[in-house]
């Protein structure tokens, strides 16, 4: 992917190398983010663990230090901004950087032209570069979850160790399959944008968990859809070298429901599925990409 000397998109937040500042769930409308799935489990404190802080904290507040008060920067605020942390230097501006700057531009010069061709505007999305943790109105935002995109605040969220994780646990590698994660996230602002998620968000509250991420698939896989769009605007530019194309395909196809609940569990249940089979996941990308035309993405009509 020839993605270097192009323009690079200021919409950029620089998170990396702070404190994450207390922040707890906002407003979202799924009370969580719509992220790319890595097959990870969480994890929580154990009842020990758990008895030992309550006494390190009274210890503490016996001794005139107030945890809660430190931790919220003596401000109700939430978010990173409450963060005394300082950011490395170099990494605002180190290749990676630029990688993913260069790919929000693109982006955004796609869904741009789009919209106007319609008459409308394209409301440009904010992406947050962090590292381990960091707060959203979605939520606490960290590696284990992913990417993802939050609806409430209109960004989109990516620890960039996700693609060192891409490469070495998923098997899929290359400039253009990073690429695809991005765009799939801004495939949902798109989403937000045009009214699908409020619509999606509004029909769930009446679903089954079951028919919930059926519904689920259907949002992503038009996600994918999205991404294929801009990944067929990006080609027409000259961009794309041989192979990408392959890059971003099994990239799709390492991140399908069945291939992770094989990996991880090795049996499937199709009722959990909640972003599309491995062969869905490259079937409505590679619709896109073929069509370059949101109408083809219609994911909520018939079967997928």
């Amino acid at each position: 992917m020839e993605w270097k000397g192009r323009r690079q998109s200021d919409n950029i937040e620089d998170r990396r190398g702070t404190s994450m500042g207390r922040g707890g769930f906002g407003n979202s409308p799924f009370g969580r983010g719509v992220r790319i799935p890595t097959g990870g489990r969480g994890g929580g404190l154990s009842i020990g663990t758990i008895i030992f802080l309550v006494v390190i904290y009274f210890v503490l507040k016996l001794m005139g230090i107030d945890m809660l008060q430190m931790m919220d920067g003596g401000s109700t605020s939430s978010g990173y901004e409450q963060s005394q942390g300082t950011r490395p230097s170099g990494t605002s501006n180190d290749e990676m950087t630029a990688f993913v700057r260069t790919v929000l531009a693109e982006t955004e010069d796609t869904w741009t032209g789009i919209f106007k061709a319609s008459g409308e505007t394209y409301e440009k999305p904010t992406l947050v570069l962090f590292s381990g943790r960091t707060s959203s109105g979605c939520g606490t935002a960290s590696s284990a979850t992913g990417p993802f995109y939050c609806p409430t605040d209109r960004k989109v969220y990516l620890d960039t160790d996700f693609f060192r994780q891409l490469q070495q646990q998923f098997g899929a590698s290359g400039d253009f399959a990073e690429a695809y994660v991005i765009a799939h996230e801004v495939g949902h602002h798109v989403q937000n944008q045009i009214g699908v998620l409020p619509k999606f968000n509004q029909a769930r509250q009446q679903m089954s968990e079951t028919q919930a991420n059926q519904m689920s698939v259907r949002v992503e896989l038009q996600a994918d859809c999205f991404a294929g769009i801009w990944g067929k605007f990006t080609d027409q530019k000259g961009i794309l070298e041989a192979g990408d194309l392959e890059e971003a395909l099994n990239a799709a196809h390492q991140i399908g429901d069945d291939t992770l609940q094989k990996q991880g569990q090795g049996y499937v249940v199709p009722d959990s599925f909640t972003h599309g089979t491995s062969e869905q996941r490259m079937a409505w990308f590679k619709r896109g990409f073929d069509s370059g035309k949101m109408s083809a993405c219609d994911t909520f009509s018939g079967a997928i």
